[in-house]
């Protein structure tokens, strides 16, 4: 049987728990980056919550790399735009060459698919060229479903 003792201390730990909970919700509401999409889209519609959070987290990245910029310009003692060209170049080089990696591996798989008879050269000609050009997710910029290789 429980105590009375007991029961008022259970109460009591709910209600601090709740009071302790109640706050940290509201600053995490607050605190909440609002994102483009939450401003663009049209009256009526939801924003998408995928969407949401792929913006939040660019404009995060996006404000860690400029704060980063400008911690190295200033303990390097150059320009932050000097910092942040270098930084750009090495960005697109590494881009270009998970582009080519993804480009061979898909290809590799796809001419594995056509030896088995799975696929026609030309399909697999197809899905290539749709790669290249964005079509498919995972091809230039990603895309909403981005393919792990």
């Amino acid at each position: 049987m429980v105590t009375k003792r007991a029961r008022v201390g259970l109460a009591v730990a709910g209600v601090a728990s709740v009071g302790l909970l109640f706050p940290a919700v509201a600053l995490a509401e607050d605190s909440a980056p609002a994102t483009v999409t939450e401003s663009t889209a049209p009256s009526g519609e939801t924003p998408n919550p995928r969407e949401e959070r792929r913006e939040a987290r660019k404009d995060r990245l996006e404000e860690r790399q400029e704060e980063l910029a400008a911690a190295l310009a200033k303990e390097l003692g150059v320009s932050e735009d000097k910092v942040k060209a270098a930084l750009e170049k090495i960005r697109n080089e590494r881009q270009q060459e998970h582009k080519e990696e993804r480009e061979k591996r898909l290809s590799e798989r796809l001419g594995k698919a056509v030896s088995e008879g799975k696929l026609t050269q030309e399909q697999a000609d197809a899905v290539l060229k749709a790669a290249e050009s964005g079509v498919l997710p995972g091809g230039p910029g990603g895309g909403a479903g981005r393919a792990r290789g």
